[in-house]
C-alpha cells in the first residue's frame, strides 16, 4: 500500500468518520488509498464484534495483511495511557501513512485531546524538507509526532538548521515500527531531541511499551518459549472474518486478556522489556541453527554496510540457506564485490550463501523493511544459481 495523499478536505473527512465511530454514532472505519494514492474512508461491517471503531490491516511485511478490529474502549485506553506517559496532550504531526495503526492513532489521539492534527505532504515520499515545513505549521505549544527509525535518521542527517530546530520543539517523538540502534538514539538525544522508543502492533492499538516499560493498564511477560505476551486494556478485539486466527493469537488467563506476539524477548529484574528478535528468526541450515538477527548484526558491523536483512531460503543441499539483502555505501560492482568477499571473514560458516547488495533496503510505506519482498528476491536469486 502506498501512502495516501492528504489535503485539508480528506483529512477532515477522516476525522469526522473516526469521531462518529468513537462516539458510537457511525460504523467502524478503515482508511486506505486508491490506485491514484488518494485517501479512501470506508465504512466496514464488523459482524461478531461489539463497539468496533477502526479496522487496521497489519503491515503485511511477512504475509497476507490481517484485518485487525480495534474497539472504542481499547482506543480510549491507549490514548489515555499515551497522554499519561507523555505527561500531557497536545497537537500531533502526522508523518506516517494513515493505512497503518501508528498513522490512525495520530488522528485518534487528536480527537480525544480535542486538538487538530497537521498532516505533512507524503506525495513525494518522506523528506526532511516536507517534515520541516509541516512542523512549522503547528500552533500548539505542546507537540508530538510518531516516526520510524529511518525517518528520524534522515532528519538527523539533514544539513538544515531548521530541521533540527523543529525536532527540538517536539515535547515527545514516539519512535517505533522496528528496532532503533543505540547509535541513532544517542545521536538524537545528543542533539536535544526527546525520543521515546515504542513497541507494539496493530493488535495492541500501536505502541504499548514505552522505553521498555508497559503503559498504564498494560502488561508484558515472556512465555515459556521466549515469546513476548502483551496483555491489558489496549488489545484488539480480534481479526475480522478469522475466528481461528483470533483464537490462536488472543487468549484469556486469570481475568487478563493476552496477545501472543511473533517476537522473542526478555524482562530484567526492574521489569524492562528487551525485544530480542522474531520467533521465526532461527534458520536451520545443514542441521545448524543460525540466528538471522545475529548474522544481520555482524554484517552491519562491516565498514560500508548501511543496513542488512537476513532470511532463510529453501535449499536442496542445506534445507535452508542463509541469504542477505544488504544496503552498502558503494553499490558499484567493485564495491559490492569487495563486500561479498569480506562477509566470509566476518561470519565464517554462518556467512550468507546468497547476497543481494543495493544502495538501500526495500521498505514498506510505513517505513518498515519489506521482509516479504526482500525474501522473495533472495529466494529467486538463490534458486537461480
Amino acid at each position: 500500500m502506498e501512502p495516501a495523499n492528504l489535503d485539508s478536505a480528506n483529512l477532515d473527512s477522516a476525522l469526522r468518520a473516526l469521531a462518529d465511530a468513537l462516539h458510537g454514532e457511525g460504523p467502524a472505519v478503515e482508511l486506505t488509498a486508491d490506485a491514484d494514492g488518494n485517501l479512501v474512508v470506508s465504512a466496514v461491517e464488523t459482524p461478531g464484534f461489539e463497539d468496533a471503531a477502526v479496522v487496521v490491516r497489519t503491515s503485511g511485511s511477512t504475509g497476507v495483511p490481517k484485518a485487525t478490529v480495534l474497539t472504542v474502549e481499547a482506543l480510549a485506553a491507549s490514548s489515555v495511557a499515551t497522554a499519561f506517559a507523555l505527561k500531557g496532550e497536545g497537537q500531533w504531526l502526522l508523518a506516517l501513512p494513515l493505512q497503518y495503526v501508528a498513522g490512525v492513532q495520530v488522528l485518534v489521539r487528536s480527537l480525544f485531546a480535542g486538538t487538530r492534527p497537521w498532516a505533512m505532504d507524503l506525495s513525494e515520499g518522506f523528506t526532511p524538507e516536507a517534515f520541516t515545513a509541516a512542523a512549522q505549521e503547528l500552533t500548539d505549544k505542546i507537540r508530538f509526532t510518531s516516526l520510524v527509525p529511518t525517518q528520524l535518521q534522515r532528519l538527523l542527517d539533514s544539513p538544515s538548521d531548521e530541521t533540527l530546530a523543529v525536532l527540538r520543539r517536539f515535547n515527545g517523538i514516539l519512535l517505533g515500527g522496528g528496532p532503533s540502534s543505540p547509535e541513532l538514539l544517542a545521536a538524537a538525544r545528543a542533539a536535544g531531541v526527546r525520543v521515546i522508543t515504542t513497541y507494539g502492533s496493530a493488535e495492541t492499538c500501536g505502541g504499548c511499551v514505552y522505553d521498555g516499560f508497559p503503559l498504564e493498564d498494560m502488561l508484558a511477560r515472556v512465555d515459556h518459549d521466549g515469546r513476548i505476551l502483551l496483555g491489558g486494556a489496549t488489545l484488539a478485539a480480534g481479526y475480522l472474518g478469522e475466528p481461528g486466527l483470533s483464537a490462536d493469537s488472543f487468549f484469556e488467563e486469570d481475568g487478563v486478556r493476552w496477545y501472543r506476539t511473533s517476537d522473542l524477548g526478555s524482562i530484567d529484574p526492574d521489569g524492562k522489556l528487551t525485544v530480542l528478535g522474531r520467533a521465526d528468526d532461527v534458520i536451520i541450515t545443514g542441521g545448524v541453527k543460525v540466528s538471522a538477527t545475529h548474522v544481520q548484526a555482524e554484517l552491519e558491523k562491516l565498514d560500508g554496510v548501511l543496513a542488512a536483512f537476513v532470511a532463510g531460503v529453501p535449499s536442496e543441499e542445506w534445507g535452508q540457506a542463509v541469504a542477505a539483502y544488504v544496503a552498502v555505501e558503494d553499490s558499484s560492482p567493485a564495491g559490492i564485490h569487495g563486500f561479498t568477499g569480506r562477509r566470509h571473514d566476518a561470519l565464517g560458516r554462518m556467512a550468507p550463501k546468497t547476497v543481494l547488495a543495493a544502495g538501500e533496503l526495500m521498505m514498506l510505506p510505513n517505513g518498515k523493511p519489506d521482509r516479504l519482498g526482500m525474501t522473495v528476491l533472495l529466494d529467486a536469486l538463490h534458486q537461480g544459481k
